[in-house]
């Protein structure tokens, strides 16, 4: 069996298909950000952290599958790595981390108050995970679209530089090129 087919039993197990989100549950929301981060050519880490990316909540969605306590759990599943950077998108503080991003590399850990400056190879994975976990939320809702779509193409457009070209381009073909600031 492979990882991502042990990852969704797993997922299934912890209730993730009962759990509603936007485009129908948790479970669905998860593999098509797997699916989308896989057909956009993204590491399998990354791959297979889309998978999990919820597993501890994140500031977007405070519902969690795994206790943090017990991060070793799915550190066993998909391996270092891609936990690490489960961990991260769950810790995420998206307020006070997401404008300045690609400027600093600074991630501000909700759950703990730390920062964590990111290196440049793990700024990659984690800006794609944000950007297609987004994506598929704005496909799915189009309230959310409407609400935050300028939002999104500005932040997209300011993470360009870190993000891969193909998840980018993705984000242009979705939202749109970012409007021009007035000022």
């Amino acid at each position: 069996m492979s990882v991502d087919s042990e990852v969704r039993r797993w997922l299934r197990q912890r209730g993730a298909e009962t759990i509603p989100h936007p485009g129908g549950t948790l479970y669905a929301h998860l593999c098509r950000v797997h699916d989308r981060l896989a057909d956009l050519g993204c590491a399998v880490d990354a791959q297979l952290a889309g998978l999990a990316h919820a597993v501890y909540g994140t500031d977007g969605f405070d519902v969690t599958l795994l206790d943090r306590a017990d991060r070793a759990a799915l550190r066993n599943l998909i391996g270092d790595d891609a936990e690490a950077l489960v961990y991260l998108y769950g810790a995420c503080d998206r307020r006070r981390t997401w404008r300045q991003l690609a400027e600093t590399g600074v991630v501000v850990d909700r759950f703990t108050n730390q920062t964590w400056h990111l290196e440049s190879d793990q700024r990659q994975p984690f800006v794609d995970l944000s950007i297609v976990n987004e994506l598929d939320v704005v496909e799915q809702d189009p309230a959310t679209a409407d609400r935050y779509g300028d939002y999104f193409r500005s932040l997209f457009a300011a993470w360009a530089p870190i993000a891969s070209p193909q998840v980018s381009g993705e984000a242009r073909r979705l939202l749109g090129a970012a409007r021009p600031q007035s000022g």
